[in-house]
């Protein structure tokens, strides 16, 4: 009896644990944003979405499981020759998502490592249409040539491309120490022409400020000879009407020729003196007006006592003299003796000549 209750304790056992990985096998929890491809017998049964899903334990059997978000893959660089016998390193980034998990799983053995080769192989027909300049130039163009051609391949795989990008294009180190010269030389080309223009502006604006300069300094001369011109013409008017005016007679005019005199010597670069003829008469005028001080030469008939007069006429003669005398030392400082033709001998022969006239009436 013992040994029956031990066997069959046994056996109770193996149930159990039978029944507890029946249930195990049986219930399958496939989580979000995944999708597992269930065989039975070796052979495609369905596909379990997210979630508990039942299963027929050992008969159906989970073959892969499919990740439906869309993933990021990068490639090695690759090395691409361009049309310009170039070797380009390459480097690429491929966004992708798994559509249908059954041709995903059915239709290729790999897609990740076919998607890399047939992302090389179109990289290098598209590249090796073009030279480097524009391959460099043209990396939008040549990330839509990617994505229809991988799009195209890769939809019968149940595989969607939903972007390409080209990380880099490196090309060798000599050809980019070349483009480096370019464009250094481009940009010096640049700042050449941009300062070359900077000083025509400059040039420009400083020509048009002194032509404007230029203009307002002429008009202010114009405008300033004009108002100096006017005053000249009120002046000489002015002068004009007053002289009109007041009728001086010879006299006050030689008077006033005589004190203009030292004016025409004035300044130190003075070295000739010409005294006008008009002096004669300036002092004639002079010896004219002392002659009419003295009573006796206004009546020459009531001349009693000639000697008295002719003293009287003598002692005005020497006060003009010596007026003068001043008058031509004032005018006559600084000029060499040479040069110098005094009043006071123009005076001395009018006196000489009033003299015989007095002697004449006598």
């Amino acid at each position: 009896m013992t040994a029956i209750a031990v066997v069959l304790g046994i056996i109770a056992a193996v149930i159990v644990i039978w029944v507890i990985v029946t249930l195990v096998k049986s219930v399958r929890i496939v989580p979000q944003q995944r999708m597992d491809v269930v065989e039975r017998l070796g052979r495609y049964r369905r596909t379990l979405k997210p979630g508990m899903n039942l299963l027929v334990p050992f008969f159906d059997s989970v073959r892969s499981k499919v990740d439906m978000r869309e993933q990021v893959v990068s490639f090695p660089p690759q090395p691409v020759i361009t049309s310009d016998n170039l070797v380009v390193s390459i480097d690429t980034v491929l966004y992708f998502k798994v559509v249908d998990p059954v041709r995903a799983t059915y239709e290729i053995a790999n897609f990740l490592q076919a998607i890399e080769q047939l992302t090389v192989t179109t990289l290098r027909n598209v590249i090796g249409s073009m030279d480097l300049e524009k391959a460099l130039t043209s990396r939008d163009e040549i990330n839509r040539h990617l994505s229809g051609v991988l799009d195209e391949t890769t939809g019968r795989w149940g595989i969607k491309v939903t972007r390409v990008e080209i990380k880099a294009i490196e090309p060798p180190p000599s050809i980019r120490d070349s483009m480096e010269k370019q464009m250094r030389a481009e940009r010096d080309r640049r700042a050449a022409i941009l300062n070359a223009e900077g000083i025509k502006q400059s040039q420009i604006l400083t020509a048009d400020g002194e032509r404007q300069a230029a203009v307002l300094r002429a008009q202010g001369e114009r405008e300033a000879r004009i108002l100096q011109a006017e005053g000249q013409a009120k002046a000489i008017q002015t002068v004009f009407t007053a002289v009109h005016n007041a009728d001086p007679d010879p006299k006050v005019l030689a008077y006033q020729y005589l004190q203009s005199l030292p004016q025409i010597a004035a300044g130190q670069s003075n070295k000739l003196w010409i005294v006008p003829a008009e002096i004669t008469r300036a002092l004639e005028g002079i010896g004219g007006a002392i002659g009419e001080i003295l009573p006796s030469a206004k009546k020459p008939a009531a001349e009693p006592e000639p000697e008295a007069a002719k003293e009287v006429l003598d002692q005005a003669l020497a006060s003009a003299k010596e007026a003068a005398a001043e008058t031509e030392a004032e005018a006559m400082r600084g000029l060499p003796a040479p040069q110098r033709v005094t009043a006071s001998e123009l005076l001395g022969e009018n006196h000489q000549a009033d003299n015989e006239h007095q002697r004449e009436r006598a």
